[in-house]
């Protein structure tokens, strides 16, 4: 990391960070080219999930490529000065990397799917037993992430 006095080291702050995120952008690679893709998600317990189709882009390159780089922010705010270089751009962000599961398994399913939903303030109960089994769900297991803020976390309220 280039400005290391913007980098968030505490793992408790990550967390909480990936708790408040409702959205996170999916780097996936299809032997040819980068996607990126933005997910509503959950997170619990070290993992990202997500719901999805199970057909499309996103899922054709999960299979065959499960390893993933993940990116979210939140508090971002442009900050306007006099003169151009006197703006800047506050923000906490992560990026991360890790390997997607599509989670089979019927009862893991419904509690990713519940962990997404506590995340957006959703019902937690009355998923259609009907849907369930053609919604695809993806956990990506977090191998590596970084934070980054400006301010600097130190310098945060």
């Amino acid at each position: 990391m280039r400005k290391k006095e913007r980098e968030i080291k505490d793992k408790a702050v990550l967390d909480e960070l990936l708790m408040r995120a409702r959205v996170c952008r999916i780097g996936l690679y299809d032997g040819q080219w980068p996607y990126v893709v933005p997910v509503n998600m959950g997170y619990a317990a070290g993992r990202i999930f997500f719901h999805s189709s199970r057909k499309g882009k996103k899922m054709e390159i999960l299979r065959d490529n499960p390893r993933v780089c993940f990116e979210l922010d939140s508090d971002v705010e442009i900050v306007t000065g006099e003169r151009p270089c006197d703006y800047t751009t506050y923000y906490k962000s992560i990026i991360g990397f890790g390997t997607a599961v599509l989670v089979e398994d019927e009862a893991e399913k419904i509690e990713a799917l519940r962990i997404i939903m506590r995340r957006h303030g959703g019902p937690v109960e009355g998923f259609r037993p009907e849907v369930v089994p053609v919604t695809a769900v993806v956990r990506i297991d977090i191998e590596r992430m970084t934070g980054k803020a400006n301010p600097p976390y130190d310098e945060w309220n």
